[in-house]
């Protein structure tokens, strides 16, 4: 057992003196304690392994001190085991051998999320909202979701058998489906907004896998070579990140070669790099817009502050979410990995994204957010100044609306999902022109109230809290002005429907497109009512505006 602890410990320790070598330590104080508290670890796992009253699984035991260890850490720090390992190397290709499907729980039931054009899956006719039932054979409610994934993948050629319940049918639906190689596209959707005579180019870029700036370049060329581009939105709502060099080269489409793009700074020197563009810029002069919100991270964040900081492009949207922390992939024995920060990176300005700062004492790990008194103030290259330390903040705020408490419970409940299932079971095809009118949202109303879908909101929350504190003082919690406080609470979740109503019935447009039509039909119905789009569209339209909000201020 000693021998398996110290074969265990020898990757981990290798890497971690790797990296204290790197910044000068050697053989000093780190070094030695390093190889004392390895050296303890090893004996109280081995005691605990063999010796315990009760048996207990090793596995298990080295999991919870590996998670326990990187616990006092940021959270981008974690150990990757082999099953999670898979998901890595989509991320790093952008392909793996599968059907074409995506699935997830809805409920405590294992259902398609989304079917990709061109696999097996669409090819035989597998839906959106369909609940799976078995997986060669295994049954699926006994799987975590994860796994059901794990079997749809697999050798490209080979077959996976699949049974499906569909809303509607009266009973299950079996597929037999082709695993062939699925190649995650990063660029999901291009072309020409409004009128394709104005020449506005729209690119939606999803993450950031090992071909997107190929896609990047190749969506571009495509919209110059159809007509001369006046304009181009890129939009990164969404969009996690993804690979730092394909940050790197998209951003280079647009600045002039040698340009700063970003620098990477840590502890081991290694770290310490600067990246620059490396090609003549595709689009150098086309005026461009950069859409993101708060789920705009890592990479994204890269090319909308890079893009700021040259003065190239206008940021429209909201503030994104402030990851400015780069991660590598080390690889360890058993085909597990550990993904670990090792350097913070900071955009051409000087200026760092991160809006959380990590820190550990005595208690752990923990995270606090960037005050105002402590940002800093940099310059783009033209003059404007931008802070740091709160994500990249728009030059144009542009909000679609925060998600109501009435919505998240919709959403948690899987109302929409469902409601779009029993839609598409009773209407076969799309009406032309399709709209979520009050009619159809009535509708949609009425099958909420029917599902007995309630939530509590912030201010019964307090009021609730309030009443606790009447009745410990010794107050009576049940006059008049606590009655009329719950009965106005009680009409405004009421109005709740009606005031929310365009986000309701955009969200469930979307939904209800997903049951009849692909990702790329979806994102164009999308566009044409997208106030974003529309303010996009706007101020690439307006010359003056353009330059104006470019200027230093």
């Amino acid at each position: 057992m000693r021998a398996l602890a110290l074969r265990l410990a020898a990757p981990v320790l290798l890497l971690v003196a790797g990296a204290a070598l790197g910044v000068g330590f050697a053989y000093g104080d780190d070094f030695y304690a390093m190889r004392k508290n390895f050296a303890i670890f090893g004996e109280v796992y081995e005691e605990l392994a063999t010796g315990y009253v009760d048996p207990v699984d090793p596995e298990r035991m080295m999991r919870t001190g590996i998670d326990a260890m990187l616990e006092t850490l940021d959270p981008y720090t974690v150990f990757i085991d082999e099953a999670a390992n898979e998901d890595i190397d989509i991320v790093m290709r952008g392909r793996y051998g599968g059907v074409g499907l995506s699935v997830g729980r809805r409920g405590d039931r294992v259902t398609v999320l989304e079917v990709v054009e061109g696999y097996s899956a669409f090819e035989v006719g597998l839906r959106p909202g369909d609940v799976v039932l078995t997986v060669d054979g295994q049954t699926a409610a006994d799987l975590a979701h994860e796994d059901v994934r794990a079997l749809l993948r697999g050798t490209p050629g080979t077959t996976v058998d699949l049974t499906v319940e569909r809303e509607g049918e009266p009973g299950a639906l079996a597929f037999t489906l082709t695993r062939a190689e699925v190649q995650l596209k990063n660029v999901t959707y291009s072309g020409f907004l409004g009128d394709e005579a104005e020449g506005v180019g729209y690119l939606r870029l999803e993450r950031f896998a090992y071909t997107a700036g190929r896609e990047v370049a190749d969506a571009v060329t495509a919209m110059q070579t159809e007509r001369p581009l006046s304009g181009l939105v890129l939009d990164l709502r969404g969009n996690p990140g993804g690979l730092l060099d394909q940050a790197v080269e998209i951003v280079g489409h647009f600045v002039p070669r040698g340009s700063v793009v970003v620098s990477t700074r840590g502890r081991a020197a290694e770290s310490e790099r600067i990246y620059r563009s490396e090609r003549a810029p595709l689009a150098p002069d086309v005026p461009l817009v950069v859409l993101v919100d708060g789920s705009s991270a890592s990479a994204s964040e890269i090319v909308a502050g890079a893009l700021q900081d040259h003065d190239r492009a206008i940021v429209l949207g909201e503030t994104t979410f402030g990851k400015g922390l780069v991660q590598i992939v080390r690889p360890l024995p058993h085909n597990t990995s550990l993904k670990m920060t090792t350097s913070k990176y900071y955009i051409p300005s000087g200026r760092s994204i991160q809006s959380v700062t990590y820190w550990r004492d005595e208690a752990g790990g923990h995270a606090d957010a960037v005050p105002d008194s402590l940002r800093r103030a940099f310059e783009t290259l033209g003059g404007r100044t931008v802070l740091d330390g709160q994500g990249v903040e728009p030059d144009i705020a542009a909000s679609l609306g925060t998600l109501g408490e009435l919505e998240e419970a919709l959403v948690r409940r899987a109302a929409f999902f469902r409601f779009a299932n029993r839609f598409a079971a009773q209407t076969p095809t799309l009406p032309t022109r399709f709209a979520v009118d009050d009619a159809l949202l009535a509708d949609f109303r009425a099958f909420v109230d029917a599902e007995g879908i309630d939530y509590e909101t912030r201010a019964e929350r307090m009021l609730a809290e309030l009443i606790d504190d009447l009745e410990t003082a010794g107050y009576d919690a049940t006059d008049d002005e606590v009655a009329a406080l719950q009965a106005e609470i009680a009409d405004e979740k009421t109005a709740d429907f009606d005031r929310h109503a365009p986000r309701l019935r955009e969200r469930l447009r979307r939904e209800i497109l997903s049951r009849y039509v692909g990702q790329p039909a979806q994102v164009v119905t999308s566009l044409a009512t997208d106030p974003q789009i529309e303010q996009a569209v706007a101020v690439l339209g307006d010359a003056e505006r353009y330059a104006a909000v470019l200027a230093p201020r």
